[in-house]
């Protein structure tokens, strides 16, 4: 009898790698902030955030001015705060099905209702998102319009275009989420929606894949009068941000470490993508897959969506650790869909674990 346990490979969480983790950086840029600042990041301060890292965000990641920036404790804090000012139980939101699942339950739990429409390879189903629109005059419309949270699209140029003349015309703030916008490992980038459309859409991102998730540091990017809306909640949620976070990451701009960081990733996490890609099309051909160019995820599709139930199930069975699949949809019909995310494993291990992911689908 073999008692042999079966090594498990989880594809759960889209988190970085543990050997990205900058520990050592962290420290050194610390005692120099610190050192420097005093007790000015130690102190109540302004809820807009540490002036310094807002003209800087402003300077190389908005090219807005520092009154269009706020920055926070985490984008996910932000999206909270954006429900909260925007929406109530009379309010819609629509979002892209599948969807960031916390998103979800930040929108719902403001109460609101949460309609989803249609990806495709490409974007957003422009048909359904007009249709959408005209039938339930959302407030908001979210969107990941870069490497997408949970399959990897990347929405078009031209459908970008669209979509901001749509905000435009039919009165819908778009709230544009951008966490893996640097983690571009092939291809050119595409304009944000914001540039395209900046009275229209509201941007937010952090640091958290590009330094680490523990420095709780996002950003939003915004009309004045937007920013200043919620600075005053923010205010009177936490009246002050983490400005010791703020601070560290200001000091790691400054330095030309951020870029440096950028390109480490790239390198470390585009080999890792290639894998998942070439091991789907090796082990798994019958499913179908986005072709993503960055970010932490890919989106495949079972070739029969009747046994997500069964896949799911055998899966376990088999030693691989899976997100179930109806948080990502608002009407919580997930039949069919895996989310693979891939940078926290190695090649080899990504590899093994779309073998398992074939073997499961053959057996069921």
């Amino acid at each position: 009898m073999n008692d042999k346990k079966t090594k498990s490979i989880s594809f759960n969480r889209g988190i970085p790698a543990e050997e990205s983790l900058p520990a050592g950086k962290i420290a050194q840029a610390s005692f120099r902030i610190l050192k420097e600042e005093r007790n000015s990041l130690l102190q109540y301060s302004d809820s807009m955030g540490y002036l310094p890292l807002r003209e800087d965000i402003a300077n190389s990641f908005t090219k807005d001015s520092s009154n269009n920036v706020l920055v926070g404790n985490g984008s996910l804090h932000l999206l909270d705060i954006i429900a909260n000012l925007y929406l109530n139980e009379t309010e819609v939101v629509i979002v892209e099905k599948p969807t960031y699942d916390r998103a979800i339950t930040i929108f719902e739990r403001a109460g609101a209702e949460v309609v989803g429409v249609s990806l495709k390879d490409d974007g957003v189903r422009l048909r359904e998102l007009k249709e959408a629109i005209g039938q339930h005059r959302p407030k908001l419309f979210y969107t990941i319009p870069d490497f997408q949270n949970p399959t990897g699209t990347t929405t078009t140029r031209e459908k970008r275009k669209v979509v901001a003349d749509l905000s435009e015309k039919q009165g819908v703030t778009i709230v544009e989420d951008s966490p893996y916008r640097r983690l571009r490992y092939r291809g050119e980038d595409l304009p944000t929606l914001r540039s395209l459309n900046p009275e229209s859409v509201i941007r937010i991102s952090s640091f958290s894949k590009l330094i680490c998730p523990g420095i709780r540091v996002g950003w939003l990017a915004g009309e004045s009068k937007t920013v200043e809306k919620v600075a005053s909640y923010a205010e009177d949620t936490y009246i002050t941000p983490n400005l010791i976070s703020q601070g560290l990451v200001y000091q790691l701009i400054r330095e030309g470490w951020l870029e440096e960081r950028a390109k480490e990733l790239i390198s470390l996490y585009r080999p890792r993508l290639e894998a998942t890609l070439e091991s789907l099309e090796r082990y798994f051909p019958e499913a179908n897959w986005v072709d993503t160019q960055g970010g932490f995820f890919v989106g495949l599709w079972l070739p029969d969506s009747t046994q997500t139930k069964a896949f799911y199930s055998r899966a376990e069975d088999n030693g691989l650790t899976l997100s179930g699949p109806n948080g990502f949809f608002p009407d919580q019909e997930g039949e069919g869909f895996v989310r693979l995310p891939f940078p926290a494993l190695s090649t080899g291990e990504i590899e093994e674990g779309i073998k398992k992911l074939a073997q499961t689908w053959q057996e069921i």
